[in-house]
Order: C-alpha cells, then structure tokens, then sequence
C-alpha cells in the first residue's frame, strides 16, 4: 500500500490550534491586568494602578494553577506586568506602563513585514509548525488528546515505511505500485504561499496600527484613552483576525490534501 494510498483523509483542527495558542480564556486573562491598571490608576492614582495591575497578573496566575491550566501565558504576563509597572515607577508617569506594549507592537510589526520581503512569512512558518498541511498531523485530533494523536499520526507513518522494508519483495519493478509523489514544502506551492503572505501583512497590520494610534495617545498622555485602546485593539482585534487566520488556514490545509 502507498502512502497516499493509506491515508486518512485529513481534517483541520481549529480547536487544538487555538488551545495551542492559549484559547479565547487566555487571550481575555492578558488584558485583565491592563483593565485593572487603567481604572485603578484613574480613582487613586499611580501607585494605586499599578498594585492592582500586579494583584489582578498574580490572580490570573493563581486561577489558571486553581483550573489546572497551562500556566505558560500567565507566567509570560505575570513577567510583562511587572516589566511594565517597573518602569512606570521608575519614570513616575503613568503612560510609562505601556511602553512596553508599545515597542512589542513596533517590533512584531516590523518582523513580520521583514519575514514577507524574504518570502518567510512568519505566520505560514506558525501554521505549518502547528498544523503542517503537507503531513497531515491534525487529522483526527480533538481537544484532549492531542499528544496522542500526534504520536498516532506520525508513528503509523513510521510503522508503514519499517512494514515496507522488511516486507518481501512481490513481483518485478515494473508491476510493483510505484511510491507516492514527494511532499512539497509548502513555500512550493505558490497558492499557500501566497495566503500565508497575506495573512503575515494582516498581523502586521494589526500590531503597526496598535503602535501608531496608541503611540499618538502615548506622546499627548492620555493615559485613560491609551488604555481603552489597548484593550479595544487588543482582544477584539486579536480575536477578528485569528478567526481569519484559523479559516484560510483550514482552506489551505483541504487544498493540500485534495493535491496530495
């Protein structure tokens, strides 16, 4: 049997990407802390603002251990948090906080409209590392066992070439099935790299207009507004284009098995 031949078709998991990525829970747990500062910040002032920033990281942190969570974004916005309420404090200005998120926004934009000009888009690089479209290792995941799903995935695979080698040979060459057509890299295929280019500007755009409408709030020091939009242009944003993203990315992924 060949290796197209026994392979199941292959589905896309949206659910187990987004799970990978921190699920709709996570992306809301990291503008908690922006929220608590913003409010906080504008009743009892600087110091105010950024203890509760820093209770409402620690609380996120604690719940995700209470729920028995991956804690890995958490961590990474406990440590963000402190980062920025340092240099609010050192700098005594409250607009200091987002700073940090700023010069984030600045470089993610900047680094992922580079990764287009060298035809890497950073996003296809994500996607196929997530989900490689040419393997079709998200077949048949769900949410809960998606270890063991990749390990099924791959090790069948295995399984197959080792049943091949030790197998007898069954007639000539020539009647032998011949093997199935080499994968192409998926910045072979002009169709995916194309979308995957285009989905890299979408993110790169989102991240370069956080930086040029926050930053103008920054440099006039409007604190409450900086605040508003960070979180308008954060979560809502963010969760507009991974839907987009998620979509082309499961089209993709049936025009590559279809070809297959």
């Amino acid at each position: 049997m060949s290796s197209a031949q026994g392979r199941k078709p292959v589905s896309f998991d949206r659910h187990l990407v987004l799970e990978q990525l921190g699920g709709w829970r996570g992306m809301v747990d990291v503008s908690l802390p922006t929220v608590a500062f913003v409010v906080a910040n504008g009743i009892g002032g600087l110091t105010v603002g950024i203890w509760a920033a820093l209770v409402a990281a620690v609380l996120v942190f604690g719940l995700r251990l209470l729920r028995k969570e991956s804690v890995q974004q958490a961590v990474s916005g406990l440590i963000g948090v402190a980062i920025a309420v340092a240099i609010a404090r050192a700098s005594g200005e409250a607009r200091d906080f987002f700073v940090l998120g700023l010069v984030r926004n600045a470089a993610l934009g900047v680094v992922l409209l580079g990764s287009v000009l060298v035809r890497w888009p950073l996003v296809g690089v994500a996607a196929e590392f997530l989900a490689p479209s040419h393997l079709g290792s998200m077949a048949d995941h769900s949410v809960g066992g998606k270890l063991a799903g990749r390990l099924r995935a791959r090790g069948a695979a295995v399984v197959e070439a080792a049943e091949q080698a030790a197998g007898p040979d069954e007639g000539t060459a020539a009647e032998r099935e011949p093997d199935a057509a080499p994968e192409r890299h998926w910045r072979d295929d002009r169709r995916v790299l194309r979308a995957y280019t285009w989905l890299t500007v979408l993110w790169a755009g989102t991240f370069l207009v956080r930086f040029a409408v926050q930053g103008v709030l920054y440099w006039q020091d409007q604190v409450t507004l900086l605040g508003t939009m960070s979180v308008v242009l954060g979560l809502p944003v963010t969760g507009a284009a991974l839907v987009v993203t998620l979509w082309v990315v499961a089209r993709l992924h049936r025009h590559r098995t279809a070809d297959s």
